[in-house]
């Protein structure tokens, strides 16, 4: 019996390259779900509460607290940045972009929490998996099971994607760790 992930080979022993999934495709998906449900979490308890946070006016207090100015908008651009990076992921939708705002995110909270040393649940080893996870995703791409291949200008993902996401999410959380004390 044929597997659907794994469909039959065709006479010269190759499948069709575009309508078979290969299993990166579903490890991929299965990365995307986890890394885009949890960032897409921790941005809704910062926007609204949810889940137990501290929405926008204890997550703003919290950013003051940390060195941001403007506490209440480094909430508001955190709780989007995850959010909205989040569901991207999920999706497959503008992969690198969606990697780039959670990778940049979690640069800062890393940033945030780099003397607590390693381990959790003062340390950094949550923010590094999440930056290591979004980086990866960004340069290789959603796989096949994703919204991005439907879309003309993304469909073929190209490594330059990936690295120009990484760079831009590395500017522009260092930009914002400058503005903070």
């Amino acid at each position: 019996m044929a597997s659907t992930l794994n469909p039959p080979r065709t006479a010269t022993g190759s499948g069709s390259a575009s309508t078979s999934l290969h299993p990166y495709d579903v490890g991929l998906l299965i990365v995307r779900l986890a890394l885009g449900l949890t960032a897409a979490a921790h941005g809704t308890q910062k926007l609204f509460g949810w889940f137990g946070g501290g929405g926008l006016e204890g997550t703003g207090q919290f950013f003051a607290m940390s060195g941001y100015p403007s506490g209440k908008t480094m909430a508001v651009i955190a709780g989007l940045s995850e959010t909205l990076g989040g569901l991207g992921l999920v999706l497959g939708l503008f992969t690198p972009l969606a990697a780039a705002a959670v990778l940049g995110t979690m640069i800062n909270a890393m940033a945030v929490k780099w003397g607590g040393g390693f381990f959790a649940p003062t340390g950094v080893e949550y923010e590094l998996l999440f930056t290591a996870t979004a980086a990866g995703l960004a340069l290789t791409g959603p796989g096949r099971l994703a919204v991005d291949r439907y879309l003309p200008v993304l469909r073929a993902h190209r490594l330059m994607y990936g690295v120009a996401a990484v760079v831009l999410a590395a500017v522009i959380a260092g930009l914002v760790l400058l503005i903070r004390n």
